[in-house]
């Protein structure tokens, strides 16, 4: 089993940050709603544990608070462009260190949080109303499908 100790301490930041950013890059390609997106996110982390089986890789994934750091881009597009290569990244060292479980895991957990982020709009009032996931949103988890290496 692969986990934080088979990391260097860059690495295991980089790996960290891979999810966030695909629920940031989710949450910045349509206007407003970003509340309810972010509480989405870390909804999706309390929840991997249950739709991912057993992965020491993804426990200590989601035992990590979530971070993003959005102020480095200075739009969504930049965001895009930088965070699609830092998904990538990410999936690339899962992929050198840990075994193909593990890194379909990770590469689901990666594509879930952005797809639950951006379902989180279309909740609505007692989850009866709310705008279906917009094209804008749909793009960027296509992207975020084809960073990690999954069909779009």
């Amino acid at each position: 089993m692969t986990g934080k100790t088979d990391f260097t301490e860059d690495e295991w930041h980089l790996i960290l940050q891979g999810p966030p950013t695909a629920g940031l890059i989710v949450i910045t390609a349509q206007r407003g709603g970003s509340f309810r997106e972010s509480f989405s996110m870390a909804k999706s982390y309390t929840e991997a544990r249950k739709q991912h089986g057993e992965s020491q890789l993804l426990d200590e994934i989601t035992a990590a608070k979530p971070e993003t750091d959005h102020t480095r881009y200075h739009s969504p597009e930049e965001l895009r462009e930088h965070g699609l290569e830092h998904v990538r990244q990410a999936v690339a060292l899962v992929e050198s260190k840990g075994n193909p479980q593990e890194l379909d895991e990770y590469r689901r957990f990666v594509v879930t949080l952005a797809d639950n982020v951006a379902n989180a709009r279309r909740e609505g009032f007692l989850g009866l109303s709310g705008e279906r996931v917009s094209e804008a949103e749909q793009a960027a988890i296509d992207d975020v499908k084809g960073a990690v290496g999954l069909p779009r």
